[in-house]
């Protein structure tokens, strides 16, 4: 769902920087082959995540959620090559595809990607390890697992940016967030990082909601 005028999210669109071949050859695919396209970041969120990227220069990187592999495509491609960026999807029926998305992007050297429960695979991927960048894209119901999971495993000044925290609108809805596991789930999220002062936070209305925290 987007929360901003769909004439004026076709200018961001067509003033941005151009998503490549590759990029619209995974999103046409997802769109042809996928039952959920619509879980696909896209095109503005994807050059947000690249243009963060630049500016924060990670070279330790999480991301919970792959999909088809779009987003991590657009984070790997504007990491440095001594970077280490670790992305986690639960669906084993994807794996091909993502490898194959991540050959075709070259950035299959970049990436390491791990197929299984994300609440499994969080310890044994950190171990000794605290991110410099951590993407959370998954599942709705552990958001707070995550958060409380990875909350002390990110170094001062990096960043957490977190997708889907308006949940097309439903976290503005009391019997949604009383009565829906999900919407309560990212209600209490973005609550958490409101009220966790190891964080600066802000959540922008791009596509379904993102929020991008910095830890202090």
């Amino acid at each position: 769902m987007n929360f901003v005028d769909e004439n004026i999210m076709n200018y961001c669109l067509e003033h941005s920087s151009e998503q490549g071949e590759i990029l619209n050859e995974i999103e046409r695919q997802t769109y042809l082959k996928q039952i959920n396209p619509r879980m696909l970041s896209g095109h503005l969120q994807g050059n947000f995540l690249k243009l963060i990227v630049t500016i924060l220069n990670p070279k330790k990187v999480l991301e919970i959620g792959t999909f088809t592999g779009y987003s991590a495509v657009c984070i790997a491609s504007a990491l440095n090559e001594d970077s280490e960026f670790h992305t986690i999807e639960i669906d084993e029926e994807l794996e091909n595809t993502i490898i194959t998305n991540f050959i075709n992007a070259k950035v299959e050297k970049k990436v390491k990607l791990h197929i299984g429960n994300a609440l499994q695979l969080i310890s044994e991927i950190h171990n000794n390890i605290n991110f410099d960048l951590i993407f959370i894209d998954a599942d709705k119901e552990n958001y707070p697992e995550y958060f409380n999971l990875l909350k002390n495993k990110i170094n001062k000044g990096g960043i957490l940016i977190t997708d889907n925290v308006l949940w097309s609108g439903k976290v503005l809805d009391q019997n949604q967030i009383k009565n829906d596991i999900h919407t309560k789930a990212i209600n209490d999220f973005n609550l958490m990082l409101k009220n966790d002062y190891s964080f600066e936070t802000v959540i922008l209305p791009i596509r379904d909601g993102i929020s991008l925290s910095v830890k202090k």
